[in-house]
This record gives structure tokens, sequence and C-alpha cells, in this order.
């Protein structure tokens, strides 16, 4: 068994968002303490983890544990029909194999049922990832956006640097070239390293898929460290994270 109330539904878009544009499948994990999905791209280099706490909900109910997944195209198009006025209801129907997606309107009252779905499939174990990254940037969502906007103009790897107490991106091929410095308080909320130097590589297209949910946190926050993975985290309002781990490109 498992129902949730959820009076944030427009803010779930953005989850649906950023499930639907990694993988065709959306893997839900219900538990005591959370709604959670943890999505890993099809070729294992990008890693998307959408925790909801079970107290960001008007209302939570699961028996021990759940796992259900249904098409994430699917439920990006369903959840992308909610509305502000909207108060969403999921509840997972195990005899008919559906989940009931319910929005109702808290002018008007009234209600707009959906049914999704669910795909026989086991659970997949995702291990935690236990990495220690020295280096803590955090900037406004809007400055995030501007950063990868200039990258996707020039370039396909991005060199993320740590030097002389600034955060430097850096970006170039064929006649161009970008680079971005950037220090606390012009722009950066907050930048701290372990290190005085520090560099690493990503895939700029894997970054522009961490942009779904800018609009739902004013801020995002990156760690990250020398030729490892890139934690990318968003806070959203009205409770919950979504968080993006990006392989390295080690040359």
């Amino acid at each position: 068994m498992f129902k949730a109330v959820y009076s944030n539904a427009s803010k779930m878009k953005y989850v649906a968002q950023a499930i639907a544009k990694i993988i065709d499948e959306a893997p839900f994990y219900a538990t005591p303490d959370a709604l959670e999905v943890k999505v890993l791209s099809p070729d294992k280099t990008m890693l998307t983890i959408v925790k909801i706490p079970s107290i960001a909900f008007d209302e939570y109910n699961v028996d021990g544990e759940e796992f259900f997944v249904v098409s994430s195209m699917d439920f990006n198009r369903i959840i992308r029909r909610c509305t502000r006025n909207d108060v969403m209801e999921m509840e997972l129907d195990k005899e008919r194999s559906v989940l009931k997606i319910v929005f109702r309107d808290k002018k008007t009252g009234i209600e707009r049922t959906f049914l999704l779905e669910t795909k026989p499939r086991p659970p997949e174990q995702i291990p935690e990832i236990n990495i220690e990254l020295g280096v803590t940037v955090k900037m406004a969502s809007d400055d995030y956006r501007e950063l990868l906007g200039d990258l996707k103009t020039v370039g396909e790897t991005a060199v993320f640097m740590v030097q002389e107490g600034k955060l430097v991106v850096r970006t170039g091929e064929q006649q161009k070239e970008y680079e971005g410095v950037f220090s606390e308080g012009n722009p950066l909320i907050y930048l701290s390293s372990t290190a005085p130097r520090v560099q690493a590589k990503y895939s700029i297209d894997q970054l522009q898929a961490t942009l779904k949910p800018i609009s739902a946190a004013k801020q995002v926050t990156l760690y990250f460290d020398s030729d490892k993975p890139l934690k990318i985290e968003y806070e959203i309002a009205g409770g919950g994270t979504i968080v993006y781990w990006l392989t390295p490109r080690v040359e």
C-alpha cells in the first residue's frame, strides 16, 4: 500500500522532467522515510537521485516498503497537466497494476484522474556513492543557467578548476574559447576548497541535462575534485532534493 498527497503539485513537474531526460522508465522506491527515484543513465555515466522526505507531503502512507516502475515519458506528460492550484494525490493499486494520479483544484474542487500502468520489473540495486570531494560551490540558479548557456555555445567538454581562491571554468574548440572566473560574492554564494589547485573535466551535454529542475530551486550546489565525479544538488522548494552525479572525463 502506498498513498501520498502533495500540495506543491506544480513542483513535481521538475522532478518528472529530470527523470524523463535520463531514462525511459522511472523506478520509485517508497519507504516510511521518503519517496525516492534513482536513475542510472544507460551508459552508466550519470546518476540522478530524486528524494522527497515523507514530511514534505501533506499525507504519506506506505506499508513497509513499496517499489514500482512507470514510463518516465508518460509520467512526465501526466504531471505536466497539473496547475499551481492543484493538489496531487498518488496511489499505488497493485491489484490493477496501475499508479493512480489525481489532481484536485484547491479553489473549485474539480478532480482529474489519470491511471498509469506499472511495469513488472525487479528493483535494481544502485549502490550509494561515498566519495570525498574537496570543492564546494554554491551559486544562484540563474547564474548556473547562464554558465551552462555560455559553455554550450562554445564546446563539448568543460574544465572546472579552482586556483587562487577562485572558480575558473573553461571550454574551447576550433577557434572558439570561453573562460569564466567566479569568486565568493562575485557572483558565488559560497566557495571552499581543501586544496589550492583542483581540476576536472565534464561533458557539457550532461551538464545541460541537469538544468531541468532549475526553476524549482533558488540555488544549486556543486561538489567536485581533481578527476573525480561532479555532484550537483538542488533543494526543491517545498521539500526534497534532486542530485546528479556525473563521471569525469579523464584523458
